[in-house]
């Protein structure tokens, strides 16, 4: 039989007994990788007449597409929406703790902020792929601070700025650059917010609605001007009216132009959304459901006082509230147990709950050729998980950068 080097020096890595998830179903065949992409077995049959140097049994595992989260303001005492010296080693320490829960590439959030702190944070951010060295950074997300007042949330309301008549030349001097941005959250309603999604869009950015008093018409406007997403929907919003639906209505409506998907983020942490909440949506727009943690630097630490950006926040139990208030501010749930509380909260199938973590954002980001799926010549970045979905072991680019035994768990 010919060697395998003749296409590549890089082994071949053959998983056996496993259910993969692709093409929307679980199902029972093994998962070949090769140099950090999947590998198309009949190709390598019949095309190279190779054979795997190295087969690894699952256990009869569920194999699955790492999680991506796009909402995630920090994490482990780490709040990326602070301006240190050593914030680099702050996203760092993030990326690799969150491995354990699943998510092999993020969008590191900032919320509302001084312009003082977007420029010297944002020029910290780098894209990178993930590894070891912990998950991938996709971009960041900025949440704010063109955003409504009266639904700002947990959001410093002296941070807070409005399109002037440069509108989109304000939004430039605020953030100070948009190179390693992947997706802004503004309030559709603003003045001038039109034009602003408009260049946003243009540059490959995506724009989300959100912290927002915005009505039907006013969101359906900003999703004909290009905007796809919509920030943890129910949160920060008015709440639904029969009459005027507001931004929730963007999940039924029929102004939506052709071939576009409107996505929308929920925090499945069992605090931010009443799983009836979540269940309307899901049945209203399944296909358009992203999982997000929306998480906060006290994620993963002991219950007390955290940051989250400019505000003091107090963790009690899942509850995060800005000190003194009961006004929700993030929240402290991980990425794999938001998966876990969407698949029992719904009663939706093991594959939907997973690609809602998974393809979803993926497509989101216009990134599902490469990430979110297990097909053939995407990025091998996938998770080991049990039956009730705990993560056994992830892997990003075909190689194992966590796995639970080697904690002696």
């Amino acid at each position: 039989m010919p060697s395998n080097k003749s296409v590549s020096d890089a082994p071949i890595v053959q998983f056996t007994n496993c259910r993969i998830l692709r093409s929307h179903q679980l199902q029972r065949e093994d998962l070949w990788v090769r140099d950090g992409k999947i590998l198309n077995p009949e190709k390598l049959f019949f095309d190279e007449k190779g054979s795997a140097d190295i087969q690894l049994d699952c256990k009869d595992s569920i194999i699955t597409p790492g999680f991506i989260d796009v909402q995630i303001n920090g994490g482990f005492g780490v709040d990326f929406s602070l301006a240190t010296d050593d914030f680099k080693s702050g996203i760092d320490l993030v990326s690799q703790k969150i491995l354990s829960h699943g998510v092999t590439s993020f969008c590191p959030t900032l919320v509302t902020s001084p312009p003082s702190v977007y420029h010297q944070v944002l020029p910290q951010i780098s894209i990178r792929n993930g590894g070891v060295h912990g998950a991938g950074i996709l971009g960041a997300h900025l949440e704010g601070p063109f955003i409504s007042k009266e639904k700002k949330g947990a959001h410093p309301e002296h941070c807070l700025r409005t399109f002037e008549a440069g509108a989109f030349q304000d939004l430039l001097a605020t953030y100070g650059s948009l190179d390693c941005v992947r997706i802004v959250t503004l309030a559709p309603e603003m003045k001038r917010s039109s034009e602003v999604i408009q260049e946003l869009t243009k540059r490959g950015i995506c724009v989300s609605l959100g912290h927002s008093v915005a009505n039907l018409s006013q969101a359906e406007e900003a999703v004909q001007h290009g905007a796809t997403f919509i920030t943890h929907l129910f949160n920060a919003m008015l709440p639904f009216h029969h009459r005027d639906p507001g931004i929730v209505g963007l999940l039924t409506s029929d102004k939506i132009p052709a071939g576009r998907r409107v996505f929308y983020g929920m925090i499945s942490d069992g605090i931010h959304t009443n799983p009836a909440a979540l269940r309307i949506a899901h049945r209203a727009h399944p296909k358009g459901l992203v999982l997000v943690t929306d998480a906060i630097a006290g994620m993963g630490l002991a219950p007390g006082r955290h940051t989250l950006g400019q505000q003091v926040v107090e963790i009690d139990g899942l509850n995060t509230y800005i000190a003194g208030t009961k006004t929700l501010s993030g929240s402290v749930a991980t990425m794999d147990t938001c998966v876990r509380h969407f698949q029992e909260a719904t009663g939706c199938s093991v594959e939907t709950a997973l690609e809602a973590a998974s393809l979803h954002p993926a497509q989101l980001l216009g990134i599902e050729h490469k990430k979110g799926t297990l097909n053939y010549d995407s990025d091998a970045d996938f998770l080991m998980l049990n039956d009730s979905l705990y993560v056994q072991a992830t892997y990003i680019a075909g190689e194992e950068v966590w796995r639970q035994d080697a904690l002696g768990m």
